[in-house]
């Protein structure tokens, strides 16, 4: 591939990153409704753990809220982004188009991770004045690497994750849901996973999530150096490394059966 077809497909794939924002400020009504109701969630979970007179559980509770919320909306900007199109109407145009796949999901992607930061930085601002929070000490650099690792496991689950709504325009989207569910179950972003069932932990020890939990705690509230973050980090990666592939090879496969099915009207 020449630099100059690298150029028109980055272009190609900024194009749907831009879309997806304009897509907010389409619906800006309900991202003030998101926004508030993740803050008032973690500011309320940070108060259970105030109530227990200890600032050390009310900043595990409070890093377990902040985390899952970064990560669930990774993961759901990259699943629903099917719902999406076929709400807009713009699904069959979208997969009928001469746009490499890839460049599409590329595009999907970068603007999942950016609105997922930007969303998380605001519910942190104010959390930290609303509790007074103090991380001198803590570990930032080693908490961010381990977050920003931890965004390649769940776009790959992100892109598995797509392709139900795709092949089933009324149940695909609700089957999402189930799978953020359990991932939110099994991976101790309220509680420490030894309180799971025997029979339940197994699952914990393959949800990326139980690992950026235990990597950003550890930074934030053991002040662990970035050094001693690396098994944390590496399992991250390897995780994304097997999953974005997957993922994208499932979607896919997802792909050629909406098509051969008729699935990509907006009515499905």
């Amino acid at each position: 591939m020449t630099i100059g077809n690298i150029w028109i497909e980055a272009k190609s794939s900024y194009a749907f990153l831009e879309r997806n924002f304009h897509l907010c400020k389409r619906y800006f009504g309900w991202e003030i409704v998101f926004l508030v109701y993740t803050t008032v969630n973690t500011l309320t979970i940070g108060l259970i753990g105030k109530s227990m007179g200890s600032d050390e559980n009310t900043l595990y509770l409070i890093i377990g809220a902040l985390l899952w919320s970064f990560l669930s909306t990774l993961f759901h900007e990259v699943a629903e982004t099917i719902s999406w199109e076929r709400w807009e109407g713009t699904l069959e145009y979208t997969f009928m188009a001469p746009v490499h796949r890839l460049t599409h999901l590329l595009g999907v992607c970068t603007y999942a991770i950016i609105y997922g930061l930007l969303r998380s930085i605001l519910v942190l601002i104010m959390t930290v004045f609303f509790f007074h929070l103090n991380l001198v000490g803590a570990n930032l650099i080693g908490a961010f690497l381990v977050m920003g690792a931890s965004c390649l496991p769940f776009i790959g689950m992100g892109l598995g994750a797509a392709v139900l709504p795709l092949m089933s325009p009324e149940k695909g989207s609700q089957a999402t849901h189930i799978i953020q569910g359990i991932i939110l179950l099994v991976s101790g972003v309220y509680y420490s996973i030894e309180y799971l069932p025997g029979w339940l932990r197994p699952l914990s020890y393959i949800s990326p999530a139980t690992y950026t939990l235990q990597g950003v705690r550890g930074a934030l509230l053991n002040s662990v150096p970035t050094r001693a973050l690396l098994p944390e980090i590496l399992i991250l990666v390897l995780a994304g490394v097997i999953l974005i592939p997957a993922g994208y090879k499932i979607f896919l496969a997802g792909e050629r059966y909406a098509k051969r099915h008729g699935k990509l009207k907006r009515s499905g």
